[in-house]
Order: C-alpha cells, then sequence, then structure tokens
C-alpha cells in the first residue's frame, strides 16, 4: 500500500472535544490513520474515506470552528463525513493545511490499483494521439496500465524548427525587397 502523505495533526476527539496532538497518514486507498507517535506502533483511528468523506473544507472556508491555542483560523481543516460527523484538524501551517486538503481530495478521487509484485503479466499497449488507452474487460482480473510520456515527443521541436524555417524565408525576402528600389533607377 502506498502511502500519499504523514505528518502531526491537531485532531479534535469526538467525546471531550478537545485537541489532541496525532501523527497522521493518509494511505492510497483513502484511509485516514491516526497514531499516537509518529512511530505508528498502536493506532487510535482508521477512517475510511474512499466512500464516506463528502467534502474538504480548509482555512477560512471552516467557519464557527475553533482552532487550538496559538494556532491561527487558517490552519484548520474540517472533512465533512456522509453521516454528518465531521472530523475536525489543525495542521502547524496554512500551506500545510492546504496541501493536506488537497491530498485528501486526491485520495477519495482516485481509483484503488493492488499492485502485485510477484505478477509478471503486464501487457504493452499502445497510445493513441490523444493519449488515450483502451482496455477490453477481461476475466475479471485488474488490469495494470503503464504510460509512458516522453518530453521529447510532444512536438516542441517541430514547431520551433517550423519557426526557424519562416524567420528565415522572411528574412531573406526582406533583404530582396531591400534592394527593389536601386533595380528601378
Amino acid at each position: 500500500m502506498a502511502l500519499m502523505k504523514s505528518g502531526w495533526l491537531w485532531r479534535k476527539t469526538s467525546m471531550l472535544k478537545r485537541w489532541k496532538h496525532n501523527w497522521c497518514d493518509l494511505w492510497i486507498d483513502g484511509s485516514l490513520v491516526f497514531y499516537k507517535s509518529d512511530s505508528r506502533r498502536d493506532y487510535e483511528t482508521r477512517v475510511g474515506l474512499k466512500n464516506s468523506c463528502i467534502n474538504v473544507r480548509s482555512g477560512l472556508e471552516c467557519a464557527g470552528v475553533i482552532p487550538p491555542d496559538n494556532q491561527p483560523r487558517e490552519n484548520l481543516l474540517v472533512v465533512t463525513m456522509r453521516d454528518g460527523s465531521d472530523i475536525i484538524l489543525c495542521a502547524n501551517s496554512e500551506d500545510e493545511a492546504l496541501a493536506w486538503k488537497l491530498t485528501i481530495m486526491e485520495a477519495k478521487r482516485n481509483p484503488v490499483f493492488v499492485y502485485d509484485p510477484c505478477d509478471n503479466t503486464y501487457e504493452t499497449v499502445g497510445v493513441d494521439g490523444h493519449n488515450n488507452v483502451c482496455v477490453a474487460p477481461g476475466n475479471g482480473a485488474a488490469h495494470h496500465v503503464w504510460i509512458h510520456h516522453e518530453p521529447y515527443n510532444d512536438g516542441i521541436g517541430e514547431q520551433v524548427a517550423l519557426g526557424l524555417l519562416a524567420g528565415m524565408v522572411a528574412g531573406a525576402s526582406m533583404r530582396s525587397l531591400m534592394w527593389m528600389p536601386f533595380w528601378f533607377c
């Protein structure tokens, strides 16, 4: 399983409504796991965000939430769940809160692919002109699609060459037009 983001976050508990400092891991399958320390030995809570998360708000969008002491309102992060509850978090900076928001939204949106390193049956599929890959459904097994993008093959070199050619033609025609007044004298 791949880790998308991890770090220290303040979390408002649901029972006593107090702020706790937890180490948080967001996994690619949409699991948000809260640990007591960064050693990840024992976890306190695991929340599945893939199907239960409705909305993510950060910063000044979190109206009515009071941040912990010595933290500004811009550091807040509120995850609204399908059952009506909220997970209220606070990051250490505004940038970190925005990064957590974007990563949670990405984890919620991405499909889950299980990678099996022992499976050695990868099929090479050609990419068409619009970078689309069409894979027909098979026997129910997960299809692994690798798209390799080559940055030197996206048409920029051709555009530069055409621009240079157009510039040379324009320059040659301008030079010949400069001599025209002397030809008619």
